[in-house]
């Protein structure tokens, strides 16, 4: 079974940085399209990134592109989130899911997405 843990996560002020991490275990890494996701309260669950499974093809929410990269080690079996330039609108519970094959290509639908992580919190100081 694929399990997703998520760290990174922390107090930050405006205009500071963050990277939070996505271990994938369970199966091949490598087959997996990835994808971020944040649900601040009392909103619901938002897209914020995905990625090819080779990392070629990325997908950007329009608020966070240009700040936020995505990015993916097949090596390590890790998914990556740098945050720049954060925002205190950036304040949520951010959570990694994984897409499992054979589907391959990115989707910003959370439905679309078969395994999810616990959450990591990012919150964001004016």
């Amino acid at each position: 079974q694929v399990q997703l843990v998520e760290s990174g996560g922390g107090l930050v002020q405006a205009g500071g940085s963050l990277r939070l991490s996505c271990a994938f275990s369970g199966r091949t890494f490598s087959n997996y399209v990835m994808g971020w996701f944040r649900q601040a309260p009392g909103k619901e669950r938002e897209f914020v990134s995905a990625i090819s499974r080779s990392g070629l093809s990325t997908d950007y929410a329009d608020s966070v592109k240009g700040r936020f990269t995505i990015s993916r080690d097949n090596n390590k079996n890790t998914v990556y989130l740098q945050m720049n330039s954060l925002k205190p609108e950036d304040t949520a519970v951010y959570y990694c899911a994984a897409r499992r094959p054979p589907k391959v290509t990115t989707t910003r639908e959370s439905r679309e997405y078969d395994y999810w992580g616990q959450g990591t919190q990012v919150t964001v100081s004016s």
